[in-house]
């Protein structure tokens, strides 16, 4: 019975602060989408791919398929390759070739290398504020690797697979994610406004808050009667 009427208390803490809640749960909501909307600045991811193959600069028999020796060996130099690609080299001939006006170092943050779990196709990802551009910079950085790859091992085992594509949306921002996060964080602040507002106030609202603050029963009560045009409330 104690525990009825303690989830009795909870429920109408909550209930008679409905309004405050709601507000707060809505203004949390509405800041959300205006920060996202007016004070985030908007990135576009675009991915470009290449496959590890068998070395074109082998002769015709040995070219005549990829062998598990060449699968071992691009396997082997994977992580290598996702260094080079974005080593100071491949890097400052991006920026030369395209005409960027933008450091090293600002690029690297902006290149993401990595390989499909158990496969040998290597994708190379720019994150730039610009689509086209970021588009743009990883096709080159794919065809700059692969010449730097050429020149370091004496091998053309990297092709083409699909060339990166003009993002049509950004990739930091999704108002509906957004909305959800905001709204969370609107409810935790909406509980945390009920708790304190409920331990500040020590009004008395009821015989039973009379009961638990003097430990006593009551044993009358006065009803309270409001007289409007006639009827009795």
């Amino acid at each position: 019975m104690e525990e009825e009427i303690n989830l009795k208390d909870i429920f109408d803490m909550f209930w008679d602060r409905k309004i405050g809640i709601i507000i707060i749960i809505l203004l949390c909501i509405v800041a959300g989408y205006v920060y996202t909307t007016f004070f985030v600045s908007p990135l576009y991811k675009a991915t470009s791919t290449a496959i590890l193959t068998s070395n074109t600069e082998s002769n015709e028999e040995e070219n005549a398929g990829v062998t598990q020796t060449e699968v071992t060996l691009n396997n082997s130099l994977l992580s290598t390759y996702r260094e080079i690609a974005t080593s100071d080299s491949v890097v400052s001939k991006v920026i030369s070739n395209l005409g960027l006006n933008i450091s090293d170092d600002a690029l690297k943050s902006q290149i993401t290398v990595t390989s499909a779990t158990n496969s040998q196709v290597i994708q190379i990802t720019v994150e730039n504020s610009n689509a086209e551009l970021a588009a743009k910079i990883a096709n080159e950085i794919r065809k700059v690797f692969t010449d730097r790859v050429a020149e370091l091992y004496d091998m053309q085992n990297i092709k083409p697979l699909d060339d990166a594509k003009v993002p049509t949306s950004p990739s930091n921002i999704n108002h509906t994610k957004d909305i959800v996060m905001f709204a969370a964080i609107g409810v935790v602040l909406a509980v945390v406004y009920a708790v304190i507002a409920n331990l500040l106030d020590n009004t008395v609202k009821s015989s039973s808050d009379i009961e638990k603050a003097t430990g006593l029963n009551v044993i009358a009560e006065i009803p309270v009667y409001e007289f409007n045009q006639g009827r009795r409330k």
